[in-house]
C-alpha cells in the first residue's frame, strides 16, 4: 500500500491532536494511502526524542530545517506558533513537500498571499486546520442550507468565545504579542468563525464593520522577574458582516469570556426555517422548519448518527457522539485523499488567505471607524 510520510513540527496541544489523528485515521477510514508518523521536530533534540517516543514518531530532530530537507518526508505538518508558519511553509514548498498547517495561516494577508502563490506555482497540496467545519453536525447544517430546506438565508450569526486568558494573572506568552501572534482573539478563535461563515453560507464576506477591545491590558512577565508587560493585541472582537449576495450577519470572538470553554456557535436564519448549533454540544443540531400547525412548530434536536456525514465511520448508532479529535481524523482523511487522488482540498492556503484578509479588514475598520472592504 502506498504511504505518505509525515514530518510534524511542534508538539503542543495542536501537535498532539495531529499525531492522534494521523494514527487513528487508518482505523476509522479506508484510506488510499497509509499515513506514517516519520519524523518529529522540536526546539532541541532531547525534547524532540522524548515527544517522538510519546507520540509514536519513528525519528526525531532538534532542527525543523532538517525535517523539511529530509527525503523521507512527503508532508510537512506545521503546528508551530503563528509567526513561524510562513518561513516553515515556504521552505517546505521550495523542497516540493505538501503542507498541512494550523490556523491562522500567517501574521498578515500579504504573507498569506505569498504562501498561496508559492504553493500554487510549485503544484503542492495545502490544507489549513479549520477543523470545526469537519464536525458532522456542521456538515449537515451546510447540506440543509444548500438544499434550500430553510429557504433563502437572510441572516448569519456566529461566535467563538473561550476563557483561556480570562485570568489576569496568566503571564505574557506568544499569543499576546503582535510580532508572534498577529491579531489576538480575532486571529486565534475568530479565524474559525470567519471561515465558518463562508463555509456554511456558501457566500463571500465582502465588507465588515469591526470593534476590538483589550480587556486585560497588562500581564505578568513570563520569566517570573516581576512587573508586567503590555498586551499588544485584542482580547475580544465583534464585527458586522456583508456578504456578496446581500446577506448580512455578525460575528464575535473572545479569549476572556468567563465560563465559555468551547463556545463556537452559530445561527442560520432562512425564510422557511432556522438552524442553531453550539460546539459545546457538538453532536446535536437544532432545526426549525415552518411546517405544520403553528401551535406545533418548534426547534427539533437532531442527534448526530450514521445517516449524517462521516459519523458512521466512528459509530453505528446515533447519540453516541464524537469528540474534538475526531474532527481532526476526518481532516486527515480529506488530506490523504486530496494528495493521493488529486482532489481539491478545503480550506487550502488560498481559502486561509481570505480569512487573513477578513481579519485585517476588521482591524482596519476598528481603526478607521467605518466599513472596510475585504481585499483577499
Amino acid at each position: 500500500m502506498q504511504t505518505l510520510k509525515f514530518g510534524l513540527i511542534g508538539t503542543g496541544y495542536m501537535g498532539k491532536a495531529h499525531a492522534i489523528a494521523l494514527r487513528a485515521a487508518p482505523t476509522v477510514f479506508q484510506l488510499p494511502a497509509q499515513p506514517v508518523c516519520e519524523l518529529l521536530a522540536e526546539v532541541d533534540g532531547e525534547l524532540a526524542s522524548s515527544k517522538a517516543r510519546e507520540l509514536g514518531f519513528a525519528r526525531a530532530t532538534g532542527d525543523w530545517k532538517a525535517l523539511i530537507s529530509d527525503p523521507e518526508v512527503d508532508v510537512v505538518d506545521v503546528c508551530s506558533p503563528n509567526y513561524l508558519h510562513k518561513e516553515m511553509a515556504l521552505a517546505a514548498i521550495a523542497a516540493g513537500k505538501h503542507v498541512y498547517a494550523e490556523k491562522p495561516l500567517a501574521l498578515s494577508a500579504a504573507d498569506a498571499l505569498e504562501m498561496v502563490e508559492a504553493a500554487e506555482q510549485a503544484g503542492v497540496k495545502t490544507l489549513v486546520g479549520f477543523n470545526y467545519i469537519r464536525n458532522p453536525a456542521t456538515q449537515l447544517a451546510r447540506e440543509i442550507v444548500a438544499s434550500g430546506e430553510i429557504g433563502e438565508l437572510i441572516h448569519f450569526r456566529g461566535r467563538h468565545n473561550e476563557d483561556y486568558l480570562s485570568d489576569p494573572e496568566l503571564p505574557h506568552g506568544w499569543r499576546t504579542r503582535r510580532g508572534t501572534a498577529g491579531a489576538g482573539a480575532l486571529g486565534d478563535v475568530g479565524s474559525h468563525i470567519l471561515n465558518m461563515a463562508e463555509y456554511l453560507t456558501g457566500q463571500r464576506v465582502t465588507e465588515v464593520f469591526g470593534q476590538l477591545q483589550t480587556v486585560i491590558s497588562r500581564r505578568p512577565h513570563a520569566d517570573g522577574s516581576g512587573g508586567t508587560g503590555e498586551v499588544e493585541n485584542d482580547d475580544q472582537a465583534q464585527a458586522l458582516l456583508r456578504f456578496d449576495s446581500g446577506l448580512i450577519g455578525n460575528v464575535e470572538a473572545s479569549r476572556v469570556a468567563v465560563g465559555r470553554k468551547m463556545g463556537l456557535a452559530y445561527t442560520l436564519t432562512g425564510t422557511k426555517g432556522a438552524i442553531l448549533f453550539d460546539q459545546e454540544r457538538m453532536s446535536e443540531l437544532q432545526l426549525y422548519q415552518s411546517e405544520g400547525p403553528k401551535g406545533r412548530r418548534g426547534f427539533r434536536t437532531l442527534l448526530m448518527g450514521p445517516e449524517h456525514p462521516d459519523y458512521a465511520a466512528f459509530s453505528p448508532a446515533a447519540g453516541h457522539g464524537l469528540g474534538y479529535n475526531d474532527q481532526k481524523v476526518i481532516e486527515i482523511r480529506d488530506l490523504v485523499e486530496g494528495i493521493v487522488m488529486g482532489r481539491p482540498l478545503y480550506p487550502d492556503f488560498r481559502e486561509a488567505w481570505r480569512v487573513n484578509g477578513m481579519i485585517e479588514a476588521i482591524e482596519r475598520s476598528h481603526i478607521e471607524g467605518r466599513w472596510a472592504r475585504v481585499v483577499a
